[in-house]
């Protein structure tokens, strides 16, 4: 006997889900490409990407089709075997960076807090136990475990849940001498955002990071850039750290990773990796046949010149229409960000109001996003159509104009 779905509404969440979230009035309930309909059936253009997830938009079909042809031959065994797809997707992300060795997980959080157990676990194993300084900066984000929460440095997320993790210290971003004042033999790593997402999507300067890198070696200490939010093509790179004359000891990557599928990396060195040694960290669902397959996909995708070449012009076109909205409205005190990871600084008579914009495009049919709320975020696919932006645009300026009007 077929059995309905239960019917539920926007209502049911606050019913259900832990209250830990404040979503839009809609349900999406289908995507395909850079559009999304809702359970009205009005669509939507999306320019938030999952928060820099879908980076091919959504059911894009060469990751529809790797889920469909694992989904059919494997799916589960755990780290206690291994699996093709997580090896043939760790063989290319090798190929493609820095790295030599690479560890899986499932979300940016789980990401991180392996490279910074990796970073305290290398510095105490070849030089000190205590060598467990970790130096990172105000208004980062890291994820939501307790450890990555408290190198994040917003108390908003940190506060209220008991004593955090010690020997984190935070400076500002892009301030090099800060990291001067602080930094001694006791450290064991920097870790920073090559672009702060949440913290308003700003880029590190180069003179800044090459500063921490020259710091890092001075002082024998590991650079862990988490490109969890900025990497995967987002900045027209494959990664963050290609933009610079330098590379990370530690490289986290999330989001875009799967296209819409969970799955997380670690990258790193084969010396920095020696010291450790099994059951020393691990994962149950990391590197799953399933998530492995669809990354894999994703990674072939976004790693082709086509795609990163076409992330310049989509920027470029995004950028020019938010000038003319801004020359006809005047509330942008800044346009920021790398790539297609845009941040839209409003002037400060505006600040605090990001999310009125963001309801009032939701309302238009354009999905955007808040970093805070003094700046509206952008991270659409990165093969989103050119025709999708420019109609895409002309919504929010309605949207803008009806924040401005007051309506």
């Amino acid at each position: 006997m077929a059995t309905d779905k239960m019917a539920v509404t926007r209502d049911t969440h606050n019913k259900v889900i832990l209250p830990v979230y404040a979503p839009a009035q809609f349900v999406p309930v289908k995507g395909k490409g850079s559009r999304v309909w809702d359970q009205q059936g009005k669509e939507y253009i999306d320019f938030s990407g999952g928060i820099a997830v879908t980076a091919l938009g959504h059911c894009h079909p060469a990751l529809v089709e790797a889920l469909k042809q694992q989904g059919e031959t494997l799916w589960h065994t755990s780290n206690v075997f291994t699996n093709e797809p997580a090896l043939r997707l760790a063989s290319k992300l090798i190929n493609a960076t820095f790295a030599d060795r690479v560890f899986f997980a499932n979300s940016g959080a789980e990401a991180n807090e392996a490279a910074f157990k990796l970073a305290r676990h290398y510095a105490i194993k070849r030089y000190s136990p205590y060598k467990t300084k970790i130096i990172a900066f105000y208004h980062a984000f890291h994820g939501r475990t307790l450890f990555t929460v408290s190198v994040g440095g917003q108390a908003k997320y940190a506060d209220g849940f008991g004593p955090k993790p010690a020997d984190i210290i935070h400076v500002p971003f892009n301030d090099l001498a800060a990291v001067k004042a602080v930094m001694d033999d006791h450290t064991c790593a920097v870790v920073l955002e090559p672009v702060q997402g949440e913290g308003g999507v700003i880029p590190a300067t180069p003179e800044f990071i090459n500063g921490v890198r020259a710091l890092c070696d001075q002082y024998q200490a590991l650079m862990v850039f988490d490109e969890v939010q900025c990497g995967m093509g987002r900045t027209g790179k494959l990664f963050s750290y290609m933009h610079y004359d330098v590379q990370p000891d530690i490289l986290t990557t999330a989001k875009a990773l799967g296209g819409g599928f969970p799955i997380s990396a670690m990258l790193t060195t084969e010396e920095i990796a020696s010291v450790m040694t099994v059951g020393v960290h691990g994962t149950t669902y990391g590197g799953n046949p399933l998530a492995c397959a669809v990354a894999e996909a994703a990674l072939d995708t976004i790693n082709t010149p086509e795609v990163l070449s076409g992330v310049a012009e989509r920027h470029d076109r995004f950028v020019a229409a938010l000038n003319t909205i801004n020359a006809e409205f005047g509330i942008f005190d800044e346009i920021r960000g790398q790539g297609l990871l845009l941040g839209v600084a409003l002037k400060p008579e505006w600040q605090g109001r990001a999310r009125d914009f963001l309801t009032a495009s939701a309302e238009h049919g354009l999905m955007i996003l808040v970093a805070g709320p003094d700046v509206i975020r952008f991270v659409p696919s990165l093969v989103i159509e050119l025709a999708d932006i420019d109609q895409g645009m002309a919504l929010f300026a309605k949207a803008v104009a009806q924040v401005v009007n007051g309506q």
